[in-house]
């Protein structure tokens, strides 16, 4: 493996963005993170495929970033390459009741544009952070509603094949989690919405943004719901009848609004996050026998809390 080497190779091949040693504290919410051997922002479709090739013929392993809002990077760094979709994956319209749109796209530009045009079925993802392609991959939404559930096709570039298209019945949707991220990098998709009455969508989606800031630490640095919640249960209760709202550790603090979340209150270290995973994992199965089972993404050299 050279990073050196692939760094200058892909400097030539790609259209967008190439540096080394890239700060993950730069490129995550969570605000903590060492360097990034690569980080690669993709312009175009061919930089995508070009980029993919130079990093397999120099054995570099490679994830896809979107704004970082689920993702805590280690201390230590990543050794791979980071992959963040540019320009070309940064636009979206609208087909009558349809969205098609980038991956690269923010999800709360398209949440404000079905709002403006009374188009219901996104009413659920107001507040919440993130690009179109991260929320896809983590099928991402609330206790009821979920992305998945308005797919009509995703168009991947599969590594040595290309633009490959699927239809939502063909992608494995989960509890936040998909299949898509082992089959190749999302850089588009269609949404199917439905017509609605306007005032209507800008009540419900109010009442969305409204909740989710009354019970979550919008504002502050951190990286979404820590753990995915248990069926039948939450993860935020369970973690708040083992005492725990409020718990410190170094930098990093159990929100007192949402115990299902871990905030950076400044200087926290990604070790300080996954001791209280630890802690709080420990204590919940100690305690009620249920295993938590993380929802934020684990980048780095120590993957596992």
């Amino acid at each position: 493996m050279s990073v050196r080497r692939a760094s200058d190779r892909l400097s030539t091949a790609v259209t967008g963005i190439v540096r080394r040693d890239e700060p993950l504290a730069r490129r995550t919410t969570y605000r903590i993170g060492g360097p990034a051997a690569l980080y690669i922002e993709c312009d175009t479709l061919s930089s995508i495929g070009k980029a993919l090739d130079i990093l397999s013929e120099e054995g570099i392993e490679w994830t896809v970033l979107g704004r970082g809002s689920n993702v805590l990077a280690s201390d230590e760094g990543y050794d791979g390459a980071v992959i963040v979709l540019g320009r070309e994956f940064k636009r979206h319209r609208v087909e009558g009741d349809r969205i098609r749109t980038g991956s690269g796209v923010v999800l709360a530009a398209i949440v404000r544009d079905a709002y403006s045009r009374g188009l219901g079925g996104l009413e659920f993802a107001a507040g919440i952070p993130g690009t179109v392609g991260g929320a896809l991959a983590m099928n991402a939404g609330s206790r009821d509603a979920w992305i998945g559930s308005l797919v009509d096709t995703v168009t991947l570039w599969v590594p040595g094949v290309g633009l490959r298209s699927f239809h939502h019945r063909e992608i494995e949707w989960g509890y936040r989690s998909t299949d898509l991220v082992s089959r190749g990098v999302v850089v588009e998709s269609e949404l199917r919405l439905h017509e609605a009455d306007r005032e209507t969508v800008r009540r419900v989606t109010d009442a969305c943004l409204t909740a989710r800031r009354a019970t979550q630490p919008v504002g502050t640095a951190n990286a979404g719901s820590v753990f995915k919640n248990p069926q039948g249960d939450s993860a935020g209760r369970l973690i708040e009848a083992c005492g725990f709202k409020g718990r410190y550790r170094g930098g990093a603090q159990v929100s007192e609004i949402h115990a299902n979340f871990i905030i950076n209150t400044g200087d926290a270290r990604a070790a300080d996050v996954l001791g209280l995973i630890s802690e709080i994992r420990e204590a919940v199965s100690q305690t009620y026998g249920i295993e938590l089972e993380a929802e934020i993404r684990f980048l780095g050299r120590r993957t596992e809390a």
